[in-house]
C-alpha cells in the first residue's frame, strides 16, 4: 500500500513524513511530497536533517517520477536541495554509483526542455553537485 503524503507546514512534519518514505523506500510517495513541496522551502524544511539516504531517495524519486512529467520542477529541487545544511558533507560521502545516480538525473534534464532552466543553468548547477 503507498504511503500517503500531504503538504507538511513545518520541518518537523517533513521530518516524519520523510521518515515514514525512507523507511519503506517508498519513491513514488517520496516523488508525491516532492510534487507538493514548494522546492523553494527545501532548505527550511529539510533544516539540518539532511542525510545521505534522504539525498539519494530525493534523487531517486526524481529521476524516476518528476523528471519525466515536470523536468522544471525536478531542476528546482535540484537547486533548492543544494542550498540545504550539510548538502556538502552529504555530498563527499556519496559512493560512485551513488554519484552515478545523480549524473543520470541531470542527463535526463539535459534531454527535456523546459522554461525553468537552460543548458547553461543545468552546467552551473552540475559544478554544485561536483559532477
Amino acid at each position: 500500500e503507498k504511503l500517503r503524503v500531504w503538504e507538511p507546514s513545518n520541518a518537523y512534519d517533513f521530518g516524519q513524513i520523510i521518515n515514514a518514505v525512507n523507511a519503506n523506500k517508498d519513491k513514488a510517495a517520496c516523488a508525491d511530497l516532492l510534487t507538493i513541496t514548494d522546492p523553494k522551502t527545501l532548505p527550511v524544511l529539510l533544516s539540518n536533517k539532511l542525510e545521505g539516504e534522504i539525498f539519494l531517495i530525493f534523487i531517486q524519486s526524481l529521476k524516476h517520477y518528476v523528471a519525466g512529467k515536470d523536468p522544471g520542477l525536478a531542476y528546482q529541487h535540484l537547486f533548492y536541495l543544494s542550498k540545504a545544511e550539510r548538502f556538502k558533507v552529504v555530498l563527499a560521502l556519496l559512493s560512485k554509483n551513488e554519484k552515478e545516480e545523480v549524473w543520470q538525473l541531470f542527463d535526463l534534464l539535459s534531454e527535456s526542455q523546459s522554461d525553468q532552466y537552460s543548458l547553461e543553468d543545468l552546467e552551473s548547477l552540475k559544478k554544485v553537485y561536483e559532477l
